[in-house]
C-alpha cells in the first residue's frame, strides 16, 4: 500500500497496551499514523515515523489539529464520560470512519451481563457514534490475556502462591496483539464497516487452569489458593473502584461452571487462528520473572 494513497489514521490511547500495537500494525501495512498523547514525554515510546499530537479527550477542541486531514480514528476512551458526546461530534466533523474499542456488554453470556459503569459509558458512546452516521466498527474484546500480568505476576515473581477468588470461573483470554491486529485491519479495510465484533481467545479456561498454563511457560508449578470475595475486596480497597470490584466478583461468580463465550471473529478478520494463552504466556514469560 502506498502511503500517498490513504489519509492518516489517528490512534487515541496510542501508548496503551492495545494502541501501541495498533500503531505498529498500521505502519507495517503502509498506513500513515498519527498518535494522540496527553503527555509530550510519551512521544519517546513511539516509532519515529509516527506523527505525534498532544491532546486530551477531556478538552475536545484539543483534538482538532490531530484530526485535520485524517481519514479514520481508533477511539479508546480513557477519560471521564462528560466530554464523550462532544469528542464524537468533533471526530464526525473531520473523519469518515471510527473504530471504537468497546466491551461485550451486549453479549448474552452471564460473564458479560454484570452491571457496571464502564458498560453504561460504552453503550452511550456507541449511541453517539451511531447518531453521527459515520462509517463505524465496534470491537468488543473479552478478558485480556495481559490482565494476568497485573493480577498475578507480583506473586509469581515473589515465588508465592497466587491467592485469587473464583478459581473455577471460566474465561477465554484474548491476546492484546490479536485485538490490535483486528483494530488495524478494520481501520483501513472497507469490508468491516458496520461490523460489531466480540473478540475472544480460542479456548475456555478456568482461572486456576490459566495459572497452570502460565506455570508451564515458566517451567514451574504455580500454587493457587482460593480467596474469598471479602478478602478480594480488602485487597483492592483504595486501588480499584468499588464498582469495578463488584463487577469482577459478580462476573467470576456467574462464570463458574459456565463455559466461556467464544467467537471466531479474530480468525474471520485476520485469516488465522487467535493466539492461545499458552502462546501468550510463552511470549511474556520474562515479565512474570523479571518484571515489565
Amino acid at each position: 500500500m502506498n502511503q500517498t494513497d490513504i489519509p492518516p489514521v489517528l490512534v487515541t490511547g496510542a501508548t496503551g497496551r492495545v494502541g501501541r500495537v495498533v500503531v505498529n500494525e498500521l505502519l507495517d501495512a503502509g498506513v500513515p499514523v498519527r498518535a494522540l498523547i496527553r503527555r509530550p514525554e510519551a512521544a519517546a515510546t513511539l516509532p519515529a515515523n509516527v506523527e505525534v499530537h498532544i491532546g486530551d479527550l477531556t478538552v475536545p477542541e484539543s483534538l482538532d489539529p490531530a484530526l485535520k486531514g485524517a481519514g479514520a480514528v481508533l477511539l479508546v476512551w480513557t477519560a471521564p464520560p462528560r466530554t464523550a458526546e462532544a469528542v464524537i461530534e468533533r471526530l464526525a466533523a473531520h473523519v469518515r470512519r471510527i473504530v471504537f474499542l468497546s466491551s461485550p456488554h451486549r453479549t448474552p453470556h452471564p460473564f458479560f451481563q454484570q452491571p457496571n459503569p464502564m458498560a453504561v459509558l460504552h453503550a452511550d458512546i456507541e449511541r453517539h457514534i451511531a447518531a453521527t452516521g459515520l462509517e463505524s466498527t465496534i470491537l468488543r474484546p473479552g478478558m485480556f490475556a495481559s490482565n494476568a500480568l497485573a493480577w498475578w505476576a507480583p506473586a509469581i515473581r515473589a515465588g508465592q502462591a497466587v491467592r485469587w477468588p473464583y478459581g473455577a470461573a471460566e474465561s477465554a483470554p484474548v491476546d492484546d496483539r490479536d485485538i490490535a491486529a483486528v483494530a488495524a485491519r478494520t481501520l483501513y479495510q472497507d469490508a468491516y464497516v458496520g461490523g460489531d465484533y466480540v473478540l475472544t481467545g480460542p479456548e475456555s479456561l478456568t482461572q486456576a487452569t490459566q495459572l497452570d498454563v502460565i506455570g508451564d511457560a515458566l517451567g514451574r508449578r504455580i500454587a493457587f489458593e482460593e480467596m474469598t470475595p471479602d478478602e478480594f475486596r480488602r485487597l483492592c480497597a483504595g486501588t480499584v473502584p468499588d464498582s469495578a470490584v463488584d463487577m469482577l466478583l459478580a462476573a467470576w461468580s456467574a462464570a463458574v461452571g459456565q463455559p466461556a463465550y467464544i467467537t471466531t471473529a479474530v480468525a474471520d478478520i485476520l485469516g488465522r487462528q487467535p493466539r492461545t494463552l499458552r502462546q501468550w504466556a510463552a511470549d511474556h514469560a520474562t515479565e512474570f520473572t523479571q518484571g515489565p
